[in-house]
């Protein structure tokens, strides 16, 4: 995963968020700021000047240029062009069946990491790796490393989730199910064959609209996420949730709110699969979420009702497949 799209009325607000939550500023103009992370790309955060904010979507980094022309070929695709963003390339871009912008790119021009610490060494009863010196992690915003996945919730759910597989070769990790067993999460990985591949770079939740969820950004140790509550809090923004450990990803998580009310997590010590790994199938549950920790409040996944999004709720209950009545109160009784 390349980078997100967002867009925001206030550049000079979503910047002040983004760098006390870690992201490093590349550029800012009147329209558009681009922020990245210490890993070796040019960005991966991409904020453009709107009236209004949403959620747009994300970019996709493909293996080849012919990946590139056979996604061309898809209907409603664009056709193979110029990236008009930095580190150049090129772009073909589509909609996904939840109405989500996706750019597929390739070609961009290398980048330089930036230097970051290294991690914390940790003294255990069976190893000491630490004497005469203390354990102080810098009192700062945290690094983040790189954008790791982002969330998202659909009513049609298996069409899109289908549509991920099929065009970009994504492979569940692992499956929540409802009690009658129908699927209601997917989190999925990249196709790297024997290299390890994070748990999920995509995950995708059965909802009664297409919205962004969260989106998640690695951070280098488990000091690295606390010193970041402690810097967020300080700065006067919204926790979410945390700190604790995920069960399926197995992340160190810590969720916090940017000033349009989405939420952005800081993880470490994720899980790491290769493409040989089968999927898990798990029944689904607020208490599923955390391994240890405060139990998902439910606020967290709590929807925003307005009048538009009331008529999206009615509207996608008449059209879409995956949504029922009968689904939407055992969701709503489980999370909400």
């Amino acid at each position: 995963m390349a980078y997100l799209v967002f867009e925001r009325p206030d550049l000079e607000q979503a910047e002040r968020f983004l760098n006390n939550f870690g992201l490093r500023t590349v550029s800012r103009d009147e329209a558009l700021l681009l922020l990245r992370g210490t890993d070796a790309s040019h960005f991966c955060y991409v904020v453009r000047r709107a009236s209004k904010a949403r959620f747009v979507g994300f970019g996709l980094q493909v293996g080849s240029r012919e990946e590139l022309d056979a996604l061309a070929k898809l209907p409603g695709a664009s056709e193979v062009e110029n990236s008009a963003l930095p580190a150049g390339g090129y772009v073909v871009r589509l909609t996904d069946p939840s109405g989500f912008a996706i750019d597929a790119i390739w070609g961009q021009a290398p980048a330089s990491a930036l230097p970051h610490r290294l991690p914390l060494p940790f003294n255990s009863v069976d190893a000491t790796v630490r004497v005469n010196d203390t354990q102080r992690p810098p009192e700062r915003a945290p690094e983040v490393i790189r954008l790791g996945h982002v969330v998202l919730e659909l009513a049609d759910f298996q069409e899109t989730c289908a549509w991920y597989t099929r065009h970009f070769g994504f492979i569940p990790s692992d499956v929540q199910v409802l009690p009658d067993g129908s699927p209601a999460v997917a989190f999925m990985r990249l196709d790297l064959g024997s290299n390890p591949a994070d748990h999920h770079t995509l995950a995708l939740a059965q909802g009664f609209a297409a919205t962004y969820s969260h989106s998640a950004y690695e951070l280098i140790d488990a000091d690295a996420v606390g010193m970041g509550q402690r810097v967020l809090r300080d700065s006067g923004w919204t926790h979410a949730w945390g700190i604790g450990r995920h069960i399926l990803g197995s992340q160190i998580f810590d969720y916090w709110q940017d000033p349009w009310g989405d939420k952005h997590e800081h993880y470490c010590d994720g899980d790491l699969f290769t493409s040989d790994e089968p999927t898990g199938i798990h029944a689904v549950s607020r208490e599923a979420m955390a391994q240890w920790g405060p139990t998902m409040p439910r606020s967290f996944t709590k929807p925003k009702f307005t009048p538009v999004s009331i008529v999206i709720l009615f509207r996608n209950l008449r059209r879409s497949p995956d949504l029922t009545l009968s689904k939407l109160r055992t969701l709503a009784k489980i999370f909400a």
